[in-house]
């Protein structure tokens, strides 16, 4: 079996926000993948493959050290590999980066939760 966990997180403006949410997020025992939607000014998608479901307080907790809170939580366990998880996977291994990170930091307006970036 196996489970996707959708996140959505208001207030993430840059890639640097990105790499925030998914350096916390691997700490998350079991989780086998993330992919994250970047929407500036609205709620991004953060995306959580796992063979088996996680604990809704951890992956909470681990949005809220990154700097940011989770509006919603939905989880769809599946009994097989769906094309959106294959695609996941390929995120985590680093070959589609560029399409969360469009936007170099510092460019967005009203400044983000991240920390790690000029944004503001």
């Amino acid at each position: 079996m196996s489970t996707v966990t959708t996140l959505m997180v208001p207030g993430m403006t840059c890639g640097h926000c990105v790499s925030a949410v998914t350096t916390e997020l691997e700490t998350v025992a079991g989780i086998e993948n993330i992919s994250i939607e970047l929407r500036k000014g609205a709620e991004s998608e953060v995306t959580v493959f796992s063979d088996n479901p996680l604990e809704e307080a951890a992956l909470r907790a681990a949005i809220d050290e990154a700097g940011y809170e989770v509006a919603s939580l939905t989880v769809d366990e599946k009994g097989q590999s769906t094309e959106a998880e294959a695609e996941g996977r390929a995120q985590l291994a680093g070959e589609d980066l560029g399409l969360v990170a469009a936007d170099a930091p510092g460019k967005a307006s009203g400044g983000c939760g991240c920390g790690n970036c000029n944004c503001k």
